[in-house]
């Protein structure tokens, strides 16, 4: 029996090998296809795959970081920072993965701009490049801007989706993460308000490794992972009210911490 395996959504990312292991070519293949086959194999058919994989590596070429801010009224050289990442996977048309964390970040700084609030620190929205090709332009940007990491209070990266938020993940100290919490009850009349554990993202963890307070937002991660890195990444599983939910999010978390007196504890 011939069967032909034409779901076309399968979820993939990115390959990394060890120094010094062969670089074995991966593939994916669909949970349906997955499925089918153990259907198959359980009922003691013989299965026989044929596999064409047309995945190539170009050469590099110059790519770059987006990067605007609104400067400090009292404390310049310090900095809050929000982000995302333009690339996207190369199915789908990246509208969640990461247009969405992309444009909160965006409008994070828009609506503070609109309403003609300046905080005491440099807020700083940095749209990172070659996310998906393992943080390329989130390293260089490291790199460039490393000996100064004591001037950062806050980082921050959206790119887990921007359904309707459940929380901040917080990676700091128990003083640092005491005050987000604070900043979060202010969040209570949309009622996002929790703050969990382990902030992370790809273009912001240097920091975090780094000691730099650091925060994502979580949502629905069910819904993300039926999407991500997938055909059905499109506009349409964007919604506009969700997404306004999350830039409020963005946008408060973002300011309060900017226009404190102090920077997030260390320790």
């Amino acid at each position: 029996v011939t069967w032909w395996l034409l779901f076309s959504s399968p979820h993939t990312g990115i390959q990394e090998y060890q120094d010094g292991v062969p670089k074995i070519p991966t593939a994916c293949i669909t949970v349906e296809d997955a499925e089918m086959m153990s259907r198959m194999a359980s009922r003691g058919s013989r299965i026989v795959i044929q596999l064409k994989m047309g995945a190539k590596n170009y050469p590099d070429a110059d790519s770059f970081n987006t990067v605007a801010e609104i400067i400090g009224s009292k404390y310049p050289e310090q900095v809050v920072l929000v982000s995302g990442h333009l690339d996207s996977w190369d199915v789908g048309q990246g509208a969640m993965d990461d247009g969405g964390g992309a444009f909160i970040s965006w409008e994070a700084l828009s609506l503070i701009k609109d309403l003609g609030l300046r905080p005491k620190r440099t807020l700083r929205l940095v749209l990172w490049t070659a996310e998906e090709q393992g943080g390329i332009g989130a390293l260089q940007y490291y790199q460039l801007t490393k000996a100064n990491t004591s001037n950062y209070s806050l980082v921050m990266e959206s790119d887990l989706g921007t359904f309707l938020p459940s929380g901040l993940q917080f990676t700091g100290s128990d003083k640092a993460r005491a005050i987000v919490e604070e900043v979060m009850c202010l969040l209570q009349p949309i009622n996002v308000t929790r703050v969990f554990r382990a902030g992370e993202g790809t273009d912001i963890n240097f920091w975090i490794q780094a000691g730099v307070p650091g925060a994502s937002l979580l949502d629905d991660l069910y819904k993300y992972f039926s999407f991500h890195h997938s055909h059905g990444d499109t506009m349409t599983a964007m919604d506009p009210k969700q997404m306004n939910v999350a830039a409020a999010v963005w946008a408060v978390v973002s300011y309060v911490i900017a226009d404190m007196e102090e920077m997030l504890p260390r320790s």
